[in-house]
């Protein structure tokens, strides 16, 4: 590709990343692998000063599953989405399950992602009948990402034709 053409795809769709979304994922990704790690390392949850009562009105009779799913879905997609937004990698089943064609892959992976983790919470909030500090921060964290995600810059950096 030529210098012009280059200057003509950063001028049209912004500057190539976007690190407060970047950061946002990385950080959820992280914390999750780690929890969900301890979830599975421990299912009891002791480890961690969770008591077997908090499953009590859940589907679960240990840590084990919600580690899991902890790990995975909120730990491991949200990384692979951070190191998407930074290297704007083609990933076809990310490309298959894009839900907008006219944005990158990983920018609508992250609209995935806060709801993700805003269901996760609302989920553990319904199981647990509790809410704690910790439940309304990770739900405006969710919140966060939907908002960042969203944000008419942030959609302009991540168009499908500026994938590439």
């Amino acid at each position: 590709m030529r210098n012009g053409d280059d200057d003509e795809r950063k001028h049209k769709c912004g500057p190539e990343r976007s690190w407060v979304l970047i950061i946002m994922q990385g950080l959820l990704g992280i914390g999750a692998i780690i929890g969900g790690g301890v979830l599975i390392i421990d299912p009891s949850g002791s480890l961690v000063g969770m008591p077997p009562s908090l499953l009590e009105h859940s589907p679960f009779g240990s840590f084990l599953i919600p580690g899991i799913i902890l790990l995975l879905v909120l730990g491991v997609v949200p990384m692979i989405i951070a190191i998407a937004l930074i290297r704007h990698a083609h990933w076809g089943i990310g490309e298959k399950l894009n839900l907008y064609p006219n944005q990158y892959w990983g920018w609508t992976f992250s609209l995935y992602t806060g709801f993700a983790l805003i269901i996760w919470i609302m989920v553990q909030v319904y199981w647990l009948q509790h809410v704690s500090v910790i439940h309304l921060f990770y739900f405006a964290w969710g919140v966060g990402i939907q908002i960042v995600t969203l944000l008419p810059g942030i959609q302009r950096r991540y168009k499908a034709d500026c994938s590439s």
